[in-house]
């Protein structure tokens, strides 16, 4: 049994309440993000459906592909990302004889690909990297592209 006049007995209400309009800002805050996160999610999916991806694989000279990576981890990434296009990901082949790296970028289409390219080429940032990488010889000396568009039962489109 509650005892009444016991002190502090009036305050429990309240304390109570408190508790409870805390909790349920929690709770409303907690329903607010996870809406939001799944209709971002749609959003960002119905963005990438479609989409246009380019392989690209590069041919370091004898002895450049560290440099060329390094180019790439210290520039050319962000550099990318700067101009609108999407980094999927990057990769050496395991048994590397051809001293390649390969990578594949994203795009909404072949427009935006040839307008962020353009961006890219013209950026002073660019063209600062590129001198200052290729001081003591050229790194690259052979490049490969080639476009994709994902298939219906692709996990990435």
């Amino acid at each position: 049994m509650i005892d009444m006049s016991r002190p502090g007995w009036c305050h429990a209400p309240r304390t109570l309440r408190a508790m409870l309009k805390k909790i349920n800002t929690f709770m409303a805050l907690l329903a607010a993000l996870f809406v939001s996160t799944i209709f971002g999610l749609e959003s960002a999916q119905a963005e990438e459906k479609n989409r246009l991806f380019e392989i690209r694989t590069y041919y370091a000279n004898e002895g450049k592909l560290d440099a060329l990576k390094a180019r790439f981890r210290d520039h050319t990434v962000a550099l990318f990302k700067k101009h609108g296009m999407t980094n999927i990901g990057y990769w050496v082949p395991v048994d590397n004889k051809d001293n390649k790296l390969v990578y594949i970028l994203a795009f909404p289409n072949k427009e935006a690909r040839q307008k962020a390219f353009q961006g890219f080429v013209n950026d002073p940032a660019w063209k600062a990297a590129y001198k200052a990488s290729t001081k003591d010889g050229k790194l690259v000396k052979k490049i490969d592209s080639e476009f994709l568009t994902g298939t219906d039962f692709s996990a990435i489109k």
